[in-house]
């Protein structure tokens, strides 16, 4: 089983940090290097563009792939099924014009001309409104061209918004929500290595932003320690091992963003001895 993975810029990292947390540890990798090994000895890792990736699973190369919602969009290619969304890499790309002009829908666009880097997509989004301006594809710089009355607007990728602000475009609309997803051939998507694959790191992202809470509570205070836990359904609840059975062992996974308020309200409902631990996954 062939993974594709972005070779370098601002996916890599985190792409491999994300299969490393799932136990998928490359055990070759270097700079340069075009495939590596992992622990599992049915799982290679293939280093790629993230804009061919989709063009690699397509054609087999690569059985699973790790890229962007947009370079699949661009790249509209058939045979690709998306199975998770891994919550990273998040941006958008947005129809933009000067600030100052007139263009402030979709529609102003009708005879003009839309420079971007993806005219896939871009040529879709205005066949949806059944617009035909003219795209003019560039590599770079995009938005500088309405300045230099190379175009009327951009469709160009923002993730704040500050590089547009800063050569005075303003977001017309939004063509496309993206993120980094896991892509599979359609004729593999449900094979076990790949769902197990998936599994590994759907367990990641369940587990980011948890920890796993312990504590010993009496009997008598169960309720009030219920009351108080924003768990995950519910609590466990255990007897202590050579107790006197006056107190019970109670573990919870709760949002890492409520443990400092949850500690204090648990103390004062008279659980004890908690500990906090991170969560390095979670199969849900």
């Amino acid at each position: 089983m062939r993974i594709a993975v972005p070779n370098k810029g601002r996916l890599h990292d985190p792409t491999i940090d994300l299969l490393e947390r799932a136990g998928l540890h490359l055990e070759n990798g270097a700079a340069r290097k075009l495939y590596a090994d992992t622990v599992d000895p049915d799982v290679s890792i293939l280093f790629a563009r993230a804009a061919d990736i989709p063009e690699y699973i397509a054609d087999g190369a690569a059985d699973v792939g790790i890229t962007g919602l947009d370079q699949v969009r661009e790249a509209d290619v058939d045979a690709i099924e998306e199975l998770l969304d891994l919550e990273f890499g998040r941006c958008r790309l947005v129809l933009a014009a000067p600030e100052d002009g007139d263009i402030t829908a979709a529609a102003d666009l009708a005879g003009k001309t839309v420079a971007t880097e993806f005219p896939t997509i871009t040529r879709q989004f205005f066949e949806e409104r059944g617009l035909d301006p003219s795209i003019v594809e560039v590599t770079g710089a995009t938005e500088l061209t309405p300045h230099v009355e190379m175009a009327d607007a951009i469709v160009d990728i923002t993730s704040t918004g500050t590089t547009l602000k800063m050569n005075r475009l303003a977001i017309v609309e939004e063509v496309l929500s993206s993120s980094v997803r896991l892509f599979a051939h359609e004729d593999v998507a449900e094979d076990s290595k790949v769902q197990e694959i998936r599994t590994a790191l759907s367990s990641v992202l369940a587990a980011d932003g948890k920890r796993y809470l312990m504590m010993n509570v009496p009997r008598d205070r169960l309720e009030a320690v219920r009351d108080v836990i924003p768990g995950m359904g519910g609590p466990t609840i255990m007897d202590i091992a050579n107790g006197d059975g006056e107190k019970v062992a109670v573990h919870v996974v709760v949002d890492e963003r409520s443990v400092f308020e949850t500690i204090t309200e648990l103390k004062n409902a008279g659980a004890s001895d908690i500990l906090v631990t991170e969560i390095e996954r979670m199969v849900r």
